[in-house]
């Protein structure tokens, strides 16, 4: 694939990033006066001791002078309702979720977990979310991990702790009432309804299950994540990838049946995305397959292993077009306009310091044109943490190693090969996560 370098942009300097699909002036008034609020989540740094969730101007991409929303001392995942009402984001320091209203821009409170997570959903309008904690603890049970179900509304807490062995990542159907929990060094997907557990904890995966709140579905190979259209979940086999003994696949989970219908063979798959018919698959191959992982085929690089991106026709059931992107625990991504396709990962191979010979630089960002097929390997170390693009402007947003960027992406269209010095908003401390409270 011809090898380009994205173009990257910052605030007004380039009038091309403000092209707008629906215009502003049915913009809705908000607290904050600002028509498109952006969230980052801001983690403490040497510098600073304190911590937040700060407001970025959507319309030209600066820090907003509002008072940031509380998020704890060093706050990084976020997760957001599908509404956008209510937002939430973890706060490593003290393993706490801290929550707020969007609407009125003002905090609700926060809820203190058992442990770290790295997965939490808030499935709709409602102040409940779900998060996995592999490492809690239940009374009288030597297996940890639990998802604990969370009232993110003022003076809420845990109210009900529903015990799933090693529980890593949680996603939930749209109504909220059927989560698929996906556990490390598992060969099973725990499916949970919510509504059914008795509180104050739910031990019904470990003592009698199938029942009414807990089913157990064997059969798959280290699966980790899913993602779930009306009532199909498409299941990502991690496989060799995960220490399983299967190829890499995607299974096709009949959430009415809890059957699995069809079996997609995919190059790896820790992380996808579903536009329309078409599912979008990550992940790094492992040995031993020969030339598995390899760069072959992808842009010259000085990094000897690299990841794959499938994609899948759901009509066919059949991958159509395979491509090589960086490698890492791919966890992140986001289609904006003008048909970019952004693939974070982390614990990727960093390429580029004063040493290098080559000039070469590289990290765990990926960008795939969905029309053309064109890869690009943006200039830049570090892991992504956070993707946010918007139906009303050619941008993304990026956290990535430390930084938060942003990306124009009208340039791979207008076939710019130049590379423009990128900019980045100045958010003080280590950008976390990013999500976009407003769309229109």
């Amino acid at each position: 694939m011809k090898k380009r370098v994205l173009a990257v942009i910052f605030g007004l300097s380039s009038g091309l990033s403000l092209v707008s699909c629906g215009g502003s002036s049915q913009k809705k008034v908000t607290t904050s006066g600002l028509p498109d609020r952006v969230l980052v989540s801001q983690g403490v740094t040497a510098s600073i001791s304190f911590g937040g969730l700060v407001f970025i101007d959507g319309q030209n991409d600066t820090l907003a002078r509002v008072p940031p929303l509380a998020g704890g001392t060093s706050p990084g995942l976020m997760a957001i309702s599908p509404v956008r009402n209510i937002v939430a984001a973890f706060d490593q320091r003290s393993n706490s979720v801290y929550a707020s209203d969007t609407t009125k821009e003002t905090s609700l409170g926060h809820v203190t977990l058992p442990g770290i997570t790295s997965s939490m959903v808030i499935p709709t309008s409602s102040p409940i979310g779900y998060a996995a904690v592999p490492s809690a603890s239940v009374n009288g049970y030597s297996l940890v991990g639990a998802v604990e179900v969370m009232n993110l509304a003022a003076g809420g807490g845990i109210t009900t702790t529903i015990a799933v062995g090693n529980a890593q990542t949680v996603v939930s159907n749209t109504a909220g009432s059927q989560l698929l929990v996906f556990s490390n060094d598992s060969d099973s997907v725990t499916v949970l309804f919510p509504g059914l557990a008795v509180p104050p904890v739910d031990t019904s995966c470990l003592t009698n299950p199938p029942n009414d709140v807990c089913v157990i579905v064997p059969g798959f190979s280290r699966p980790v994540y899913a993602v779930i259209n009306d009532n199909t979940a498409y299941v990502l086999n991690c496989g060799l990838q995960c220490g399983g003994s299967q190829q890499a696949s995607v299974a096709v989970f009949d959430l009415n049946s809890l059957t699995v219908t069809n079996t997609i063979p995919v190059d790896a798959a820790t992380w996808a995305l579903l536009n329309g018919t078409t599912l979008y698959v990550a992940g790094t191959p492992p040995p031993p397959t020969p030339g598995a992982n390899t760069c072959t085929g992808g842009t010259t690089t000085a990094a000897t292993t690299c990841g794959r991106l499938d994609v899948v026709d759901l009509n066919t059931m059949a991958v159509t077009h395979s491509a090589v992107i960086t490698d890492g625990l791919h966890d992140r991504m986001d289609l904006g306009l003008n048909s970019q396709l952004f693939i974070g990962s982390h614990d990727c191979t960093n390429i580029g310091n004063s040493n290098n010979p080559s000039g070469e630089v590289r990290g765990c960002l990926t960008i795939f044109n969905t029309i053309s097929g064109n890869v690009v390997i943006p200039p830049v170390n570090g892991d992504v943490v956070g993707l946010q693009g918007f139906t009303t402007r050619y941008v993304e947003y990026v956290a990535q190693g430390g930084n938060l960027y942003v990306y124009d992406t009208l340039y791979d269209a207008l076939l710019f090969t130049d590379y423009i010095p990128f900019g980045m908003i100045d958010v003080v401390g280590y950008p976390g996560d990013v999500k976009a409270i407003d769309f229109f």
